[in-house]
């Protein structure tokens, strides 16, 4: 029997013969004449394994007939069952810039069974290279690896609608990997006319206690907005009015909102540049322009503290005895991005 190898182990009864497609491979045990695998940032080392076995004195068709449990090979002198060599292979991943390690959750295996093997025979191989973190990400219509990985000592991170990411921690001592996400951000929209009338809502859905309460325009950021980009979508979205940011008057921050996470509301004072309003009948019972004054009177506005506070501070920024925080692109050698900074800035 032939085959096309790039390293060959012998003994006296048998040779066993793999080929690679990388580089830098490197088992758990010492095989030195095996090169090591290592994951590179923005590559995906992938290894894969032929092996062939060969016993003197057999026929081809004796070879046919060997069984998994019947195959071995010979490592630093020690036997070796060779079924470990069907799924001895690091699964694909890149390198972090925190000496941890992210799989590739597009060219993750099918087969749970494999993905054990390959799976166990990884997180072995990074401790060995005394890596720190894994990040598994799997997608929803792999979902039948999580209970495998879990298993193996992975623990749930978070979860979004087409994957749940794991995590697992290699070295001793606590976990140092960051925690998910503690906040949910969200705004709302104080857009005053010049007739001096606040645009208004009564939300659809809503608690009891806030049934017949008119409030200004609110909702959440989306992943990757700018706060004065959400606060204009959601006056748009809601009533159908065009503005324009103009600052932010002040923010509440909160815990234990919403499955036990913190909240960050961000108050931003908006210019109307349009005046017609349409209704968003999915979450809005109704929405008008109401004078301020009635609109500060309201029972449950004078009743609450927070609330007649917010009013009050954007109050007194129409009557420029208040300055908020405006928008401010700017660029960093911290990270190379660009970064919204609001901070105020007084007019002369």
């Amino acid at each position: 029997m032939e085959c096309s190898c790039s390293s060959l182990l012998s003994s006296n009864s048998m040779e066993t013969i793999y080929s690679t497609q990388f580089s830098s491979f490197k088992p758990l045990f010492d095989l030195k004449s095996i090169p090591k695998l290592t994951s590179f940032k923005g590559i995906s080392a992938k290894a894969s394994y032929d092996t062939c076995v060969r016993k003197k004195g057999l026929s081809s068709i004796d070879e046919q007939k060997l069984g998994a449990a019947d195959l071995v090979y010979h490592v630093n002198g020690k036997i070796n069952p060779s079924y470990l060599t069907r799924d001895l292979r690091i699964l694909d991943g890149f390198d972090d810039e925190y000496g941890g390690v992210i799989v590739d959750s597009e060219r993750l295996p099918a087969n749970p069974n494999v993905f054990a093997s390959m799976l166990r025979f990884s997180v072995s191989h990074w401790k060995a290279k005394e890596k720190k973190g894994i990040w598994l990400k799997l997608p929803v219509e792999k979902s039948d690896l999580v209970p495998v990985a879990v298993k193996q000592g992975f623990e749930y991170h978070h979860a979004e609608k087409g994957y749940v990411m794991l995590t697992y921690w290699l070295p001793e001592g606590p976990s140092m990997l960051p925690a998910n996400a503690s906040h949910q951000v969200g705004v709302g929209g104080f857009v005053v006319n010049d007739k001096n009338e606040v645009l208004v809502v009564q939300e659809k859905h809503c608690a009891p206690s806030f049934v017949g309460l008119w409030k200004i325009p609110t909702g959440f950021i989306d992943e990757s907005e700018e706060i004065y980009a959400g606060a204009v979508r959601e006056v748009k979205e809601e009533t159908g009015i065009d503005t324009e940011f103009l600052e932010v008057v002040a923010f509440r921050h909160v815990h234990n909102v919403a499955f036990e996470k913190s909240d960050l509301f961000f108050i931003c004072m908006l210019k109307p540049l349009s005046t017609r309003i349409i209704v968003d009948v999915h979450e809005i019972q109704a929405a008008k322009w109401m004078p301020l004054i009635e609109f500060v009177e309201q029972p449950f506005i004078q009743q609450d503290s927070m609330f007649k506070k917010v009013i009050d501070i954007c109050i007194a920024r129409l009557g420029g005895c208040y300055c908020g925080l405006s928008v401010h692109q700017l660029a960093s050698r911290f990270d190379g991005k660009i970064s919204t900074l609001y901070y105020n800035c007084i007019d002369n």
